[in-house]
Order: structure tokens, then sequence, then C-alpha cells
């Protein structure tokens, strides 16, 4: 199994999703997160005790930032020259195949990730056991 060159702990400084103003008044609208506009807008003026906004201060670190949970970068493959690109980078970026690569080609791809030593996160994907 593949590890990654080093483990770094990921911290988020906020997990809970920034949610729409007057989100819980009506049911028209919406919980996922608009930026208020109105002139008289408590919110947008920020207010005392109005929600949260999303700022810049909430951003990831730079060393954790795109790092999946097991310590990976994704990178999107589409054909063998992808692959090939990641040699000297396997312990950093974990392949993941493209959605609108066929079968055929996603075994050659797979075939040659595990001899590069890359990790592929959805290999299982459009991939049935062969019968004997």
């Amino acid at each position: 199994m593949v590890t990654p060159a080093r483990k770094v702990s990921i911290v988020k400084k906020r997990t809970k999703p920034f949610v729409r103003v007057q989100s819980d008044r009506f049911k028209r609208v919406g919980e996922s997160w608009r930026r208020p506009v109105g002139i008289d807008s408590r919110t947008r003026r920020r207010f005392k005790g109005t929600r949260p906004h999303p700022k810049i201060g909430y951003g990831s670190s730079k060393k954790t930032r795109f790092l999946l949970p097991d310590g990976f970068r994704k990178f999107t493959v589409h054909n063998r020259k992808d692959v090939e690109s990641l040699v000297m980078l396997n312990r950093t970026y974990a392949v993941e195949i493209a959605h609108n690569v066929g079968a055929k080609k996603r075994v050659v791809l797979i075939e040659r990730a595990k001899q590069l030593g890359l990790k592929v996160i959805n290999a299982d994907a459009r991939v049935r056991s062969v019968e004997n």
C-alpha cells in the first residue's frame, strides 16, 4: 500500500456551513449561502449578533489545502501520458481516473499506475470481475 511522503494533520478553522440570511424564517429561502445585499440588511452591515460571513480568515493552511484525508493530493488523469507525468510524485499525488474514460482504457491506466507505485482513488469504477 502506498503511503504519503509526509502525513500532516489537517486543521479546519470552521466545519459548520455558512447559512443564508432568513433561511430559517421562510421555506422558499434555501440554506445555501448567498451574500446579503439589502440596503438595510443588518447582516450585510455586520451588526453584532448576526450570522458570520465567509471571509479570508476562514481559509485553510497552505500546507494542507486541497489535501485528501489520507494525506495525498488529487490528480485527475485522462490518458497514459498523464499517468507517466506522476513518476516522481507517487508519494504526493493520488490518481483519480476521469469519469469519461472507458472501461478498457481504465484497466490499462490502473495497471500502469500500479507499476509506478501510484495510488488510484477510484480503481473499482467501471471495472467488472472477469469470468473464467
